[in-house]
């Protein structure tokens, strides 16, 4: 069975750095797109940033473009989600997915001074 966990989540203050990672198993990691989504109270969840397989292309949302940078180790079936400059907006329940694979438990982020 395909599935994924995050972890890594925690409460910064505006400005620190947080590193998320998703573990993946059940499934070959290589061959599959990986994306972090973040879901807060009240909207839908939403993409943050995109991987390609082989980790040569990344896309980004308008959001955190120049903040946060995806990343992924095939042979260590992860995929992490480095966040820099974080805001208050950033706040919410980061999610990986391959497409394929079941929901995570998600990891929470909180920004607060």
């Amino acid at each position: 069975q395909a599935q994924v966990e995050e972890s890594g989540g925690g409460l910064v203050r505006p400005g620190e750095s947080l590193t998320l990672s998703c573990k993946a198993s059940g499934f070959t990691f290589s061959s599959y797109s990986m994306r972090w989504y973040r879901q807060t109270p009240g909207k839908e969840r939403e993409v943050v940033a995109w991987i390609d397989p082989d980790g040569t292309s990344t896309t980004y949302a308008d959001s955190v473009k120049d903040r946060f940078t995806i990343f992924r180790d095939n042979a260590k079936k992860t995929a992490i989600l480095q966040m820099h400059n974080v805001k208050p907006e950033d706040t919410g329940v980061y999610y990986c997915s391959s497409g394929i694979s079941s929901w995570g438990p998600g990891t929470q982020v909180t920004v607060a001074s």
